[in-house]
């Protein structure tokens, strides 16, 4: 059994979504692993990761949209405020989807669909290098 790790700095887009699957394709093909599994974990708060489709980008608008209207920037609904008004919004947004996301790795390569791509989701309203740790095991 082998094992590998690797760690993504991502520059995230505000309040947006950005496709990380090219970079963890690339750290799979650089780990050797063939077939096993890939845990993919973001060390924040406020923004989370979601395997979503590719093709069209309305999908992500309307993710975007529907998270706007389930969980507002409204401070009078919430009492922690002091880090702005798009923080404990972003922090429910994280708690609504996922912080890890386990993928099947077939062939040297994930096992996504064909319209499936992992999205790094940022929640708050401007930019952050977020950091991603992906970890393998298999043969």
């Amino acid at each position: 059994m082998k094992q590998a790790q690797f760690t993504l700095d991502v520059q995230s887009t505000p309040a947006g979504f950005t496709n990380i699957t090219p970079a963890i394709e690339r750290c799979v093909h650089n780990s050797g692993i063939q077939t096993g599994l890939l845990t993919v974990f973001i060390k924040h708060t406020s923004a989370s990761l979601i395997i979503q489709e590719n093709a069209d980008p309305d999908v992500l608008s309307d993710l975007r949209r529907f998270f706007d209207r389930a969980v507002p920037q409204d401070n009078s609904l919430y009492v922690h405020t002091y880090e702005g008004k798009d923080d404990m919004p972003a922090h429910i947004r994280t708690a609504l989807t996922n912080v890890s996301l386990n993928i099947p790795v077939t062939n040297g390569r994930t096992a996504l669909g064909t319209w499936q791509a992992v999205y790094l989701c940022e929640h708050r309203d401007q930019a952050h290098i977020r950091h991603i740790v992906l970890h393998l095991i298999g043969e």
